[in-house]
């Protein structure tokens, strides 16, 4: 059976600036239909920000996308700033973004930390979510960064990798890793912060597919792409996400009424499948997909499958 592929190349119909607060101005835009089904885009990291290849999920006869780079990063201003950079304001932007659109309820669709934070928002808006479509789930649980961060977890299926990422951090500074990048993140020394940045970036950019795929490692080692990721992840990560400890499956329930599609790569290595499976547990309404032969990134052809199949589900589910 062939796979599904991303539907065809497309430029955004609408863009602006939408300024949040006094300092933050978010980069928004949308793709499609401008009658179509609503779809807010939720971006990984967080710091990643959008590509043009996320605007490809949905059949744009059908949606109208809504994506837009959250607080830092992409082509929202400032960039890799993280003064008011929170999960609780993140959650309160996507708001902002909906009701500037005029839009009443939207589908929501994130991977990666877009997955932690649609759930965030589902939990805190469930009037407001027509459906959910969640990959790479990623719980930030305490459990869920060590795993990533510290000794013991990812470090040993990538062990020559690993050492790469402990490479700016001295010695007698390694039993704290995210502390010691975060103080050379937001660091005066220029030199010090771009190597800890790139450093940082790369080894989730390495780690993020099954196979390997040079196309995701230049975009993480790119300089841009490395400060706001780094700086927005380590800030987020030594905060434990801004989230109480198992906030997103003890409030699962208010899930049970929006249907939702799950789906995760058999073999992420940024964020395990326990994740996806404890989610499933909680919130067992949502249809679960493990692709059997995929890492983490929404770019491994059965992730991308999976999710273009479950978009054109939920179009029609909703039509």
């Amino acid at each position: 059976m062939s796979s599904t592929s991303l539907y065809p190349e497309l430029e955004p119909f609408r863009a602006t600036h939408l300024a949040v607060d006094d300092l933050h101005e978010l980069y928004v835009e949308e793709c499609g239909r401008s009658d179509g089904l609503p779809v807010v885009f939720l971006h990984g990291g967080p710091g990643a920000g959008c590509e043009a290849y996320h605007r490809r999920f949905f059949d744009p006869g059908r949606y109208r996308a809504v994506l837009f780079d959250q607080r830092g990063c992409g082509r929202s201003r400032p960039h890799a700033e993280l003064a008011g950079n929170t999960t609780q304001e993140l959650v309160a932007d996507i708001e902002r973004v909906r009701e500037h659109l005029g839009i009443d309820a939207w589908v929501v669709f994130g991977g990666s930390w877009g997955s932690t934070l649609g759930l965030a928002y589902a939990q805190a808006h469930p009037e407001r979510v027509l459906g959910l479509i969640l990959r790479g789930i990623f719980l930030c649980r305490d459990r869920d960064i060590d795993w990533f961060y510290r000794e013991g977890g990812a470090s040993r299926i990538l062990p020559e990798l690993w050492e790469e990422f402990l490479e700016p951090i001295p010695l007698e500074e390694r039993g704290d890793l995210r502390r010691a990048y975060y103080q050379r993140l937001v660091g005066d020394d220029e030199v010090q912060r771009m190597q800890a940045a790139k450093a940082w970036s790369l080894w989730e950019g390495r780690a993020a597919t099954l196979l390997g795929t040079q196309a995701v490692v230049d975009h993480f080692a790119d300089p841009f792409v490395a400060l706001s990721l780094a700086r927005i992840e380590c800030h987020y990560f030594i905060n434990q996400a801004f989230l109480r400890p198992n906030q997103l499956l003890e409030d699962a329930a208010r899930l049970r009424p929006i249907p939702g599609t799950v789906v995760h790569g058999r073999y992420d290595m940024v964020c395990p499948l326990e994740q996806a499976h404890a989610l499933h547990q909680a919130w067992p309404q949502a249809d679960y997909q493990v692709i059997p032969d995929a890492g983490h990134a929404a770019t491994e052809p059965g992730i991308i499958d999976a999710l273009v199949k479950a978009a054109d589900g939920m179009a029609d589910r909703l039509a």
